[in-house]
């Protein structure tokens, strides 16, 4: 499962990943690997649920302590930017959308839509706490542009490491700031501590 999880992250085509690949990078037959998975695709489909527990688990640890709606939602979009950045390869393997659908069916991609889930009901909790002014409808748009936002600068950000980015905290803070109407100000003071990742050159795929 490490093996699969650092080809998928650093491959160059990281949809075109064989079992005969990963066996040699762990050093064993690739007979072997039928011991384990049926498949690659349920070999794929493993690393995914891994990855996306990993990810899911630094947003809620994040915002455990917020105490208040606007915290936990800061809490939240630090946590999976921050994730992002800090671990491009990773990133990619969950959301760069270059899998072939006879390995990784949509299905594969549902613990995703629970992460979108959190961020609908977060960023309502602070833009309509009352959920009377607006519809269930409305309240999924807001929080798809929002994650398209945060996924915009994630890429940005990693594969444009040479332009001069401002702190990766200060871009946070505006983002967030323009999607719930609230001052870029009153969202960094609820940034959790954590840092720029950095510019997302090196991936953390060996830790």
């Amino acid at each position: 499962m490490d093996a699969a999880a650092k080809l998928l992250a650093t491959l160059d085509q990281p949809e075109k990943l064989t079992l005969r690949q990963v066996a040699r990078e762990v050093g064993v037959a690739p007979a072997s690997i039928y011991s384990h998975f049926p498949d690659l695709g349920a070999l794929i489909q493993h690393v995914l649920r891994l990855r996306y527990d990993e990810l899911a688990r630094s947003m809620a640890e994040a915002s455990r302590a917020a105490p208040d709606p606007l915290s936990d939602l800061v809490a939240r979009c630090a946590a999976y930017v921050r994730w992002g950045v800090g671990q491009p390869g990773h990133y990619r393997t969950l959301f760069g959308g270059r899998m072939p659908a006879d390995l990784v069916p949509v299905s594969a991609h549902g613990a995703g839509a629970d992460l979108l889930g959190s961020v609908v009901d977060s960023l309502s909790a602070v833009t309509d706490p009352e959920g009377t002014r607006s519809t269930a409808e409305q309240r999924w748009q807001a929080a798809l542009m929002l994650w398209t936002a945060m996924h915009g600068l994630i890429l940005l950000y990693n594969d444009h490491g040479a332009i001069d980015w401002p702190p990766l905290d200060d871009l946070l803070a505006d983002l967030i700031g323009l999607h719930c109407a609230r001052p870029a100000a009153e969202v960094a003071a609820r940034l959790p501590r954590g840092g720029d990742p950095g510019t997302g050159a090196a991936d953390a795929v060996g830790q």
